[in-house]
């Protein structure tokens, strides 16, 4: 590893200095103030994190003014709250009214009303005027997250005159990067970028370099889509339109990331069977995460009494045979297992545009064939384990019900993300431990089934 890599990360060194909460706890703040000369924006965000309100307030005040907005634009909604609760009035002021417009929304939409409240009033009238037409899109949209803060080029300039226009207000843009193109009443005919326009000879119309194939959504739609779609079409900035095809705003990189960032969460979280939330972990008290992962446990546990009640209606078949019991955990295992894959498979597949509603049937041809070929290779093993432990007719029982499991898991798997989006909810709600669940309990009545089938009982 190089030197220079090592100057970005300087806590990945076999003698890395103390942590933020070892410094604060030893209260030398000439340390304090080489540590935070040392680490980037979102090291120091961080760390703020882990150490409380408190130590987080302390390492924030001796911040200079520019550094302290890139470091607080990087906190989680809840840590800015706390920051901005110990702020004077002044530097309460100051620090909303530099934040970006977006920034500042996502940091409002989440906020309690009090602190809404005080945020807007303290700002400028233009600043106060963008970050309420943001407020004014739908949540969850790309209005909330776009940027207003852009370099407008009209269509008549010429590429000297557009140059000298980015460098008059380029400062007050949050991209100069991409450079929306319009003409009368703001239509958006297309996009300059800024290496065209540079390198252009200076009488060039700006009209003549407008990239070709305009890609643009609408405010009202889908932040998430947006994401995706700036993900697939490899797009620096997305213009953003209103009904009209008027330009209102950017999409930017940086912003798209931290959508699809916060999609993925919430997705990992429903599918491992938790409420999403936000914050830091480390933060995070044992309360609070308990409380966050309990209303799904109960659930489950409710859910879980199917199983309970499929064993009880074949009892007097497990009495017959109690050599049946010895290996429903190897069983429902396997499908549960198998559903759960296909289950987390097919949500990332419509998170990403892969799969559409319409391919319902497509999906479970394809996922009882993949459950047929896996219940067939798992058949053997179970097979071989169930002759050295049992005999061959349970053998056999054995090898019959992980066919048709493992093909019946796949299938449930793959298809119920599927019909929850028809139904309009969302596909993670459907998450791994709820497929799993289920295909326990329907598990457990084809494996009994079979036995009753195959054993005579």
């Amino acid at each position: 590893m190089s030197d220079n890599t090592l100057a970005l990360d300087p806590d990945s060194r076999d003698d890395a200095p103390r942590t933020l909460e070892e410094i604060l706890e030893s209260a030398e703040l000439s340390e304090l103030r080489t540590w935070l000369d040392d680490r980037p924006a979102h090291r120091v965000a961080d760390e703020m994190a882990r150490v409380g309100p408190v130590g987080a307030a302390i390492t924030f005040r001796l911040l200079d003014k520019e550094r302290a907005l890139e470091v607080f634009e990087e906190l989680d909604w809840e840590n800015q709250q706390h920051i901005l609760e110990g702020l004077r009035d002044k530097e309460f002021r100051d620090l909303v009214e530099d934040m970006d417009p977006d920034d500042r929304v996502e940091f409002l939409q989440e906020a309690p009303a009090k602190v809404a409240q005080r945020v807007l009033g303290g700002l400028s009238p233009r600043e106060r005027g963008m970050t309420a037409a943001l407020l004014g899109y739908p949540d969850r949209s790309v209005g909330r997250r776009m940027t207003p803060e852009m370099v407008v080029l009209p269509a008549n300039l010429t590429a000297k005159q557009a140059l000298g226009r980015i460098r008059a207000r380029g400062n007050d843009a949050e991209t100069i990067y991409t450079l929306p193109v319009i003409e009368g009443g703001r239509r958006l005919i297309g996009v300059v970028d800024l290496r065209d326009l540079v390198l252009s000879a200076p009488k060039v119309r700006v009209v003549d370099l407008i990239t070709s194939d305009l890609i643009t959504v609408q405010a009202t739609d889908s932040a998430e889509k947006a994401a995706r779609l700036m993900q697939e079409t490899n797009q620096l900035n997305l213009p953003v339109v209103d009904s009209e095809g008027r330009l209102v705003g950017l999409f930017t990189y940086d912003d798209a990331d931290e959508v699809i960032e916060e999609a993925d969460s919430e997705d990992i979280a429903r599918q491992a069977g938790t409420t999403h939330w936000t914050g830091h972990y480390m933060a995070a008290g044992v309360w609070r995460l308990a409380r966050y992962r309990a209303t799904w446990l109960s659930l489950l546990l409710v859910a879980a009494t199917l199983t309970v009640s499929v064993t009880r209606v074949f009892e007097a078949t497990l009495e017959q045979v109690a050599a049946l019991a010895l290996f429903i955990p190897m069983l429902i295992g396997a499908g549960g297992n198998a559903g759960a894959q296909a289950a987390t498979a097919c949500v990332r597949a419509l998170a990403v545009g892969e799969v559409r509603g319409s391919d319902l049937f497509r999906v479970i041809w394809r996922e009882s064939r993949v459950g047929l070929l896996l219940g067939g290779m798992l058949a053997i093993l179970g097979m071989i384990v169930a002759t050295v432990i049992a005999d061959f007719h349970i053998a056999v029982v054995i090898g019959i019900s992980l066919v048709l499991i493992c093909s019946w898991a796949a299938t449930v798997g793959g298809t119920m993300p599927l019909i929850a989006k028809k139904l309009r909810i969302d596909p993670a709600v459907v998450s791994a431990p709820m497929v799993t669940t289920l295909v326990d309990a329907t598990g457990l009545i084809l494996y009994f089934l079979t036995a009753k089938i195959v054993l005579g009982v």
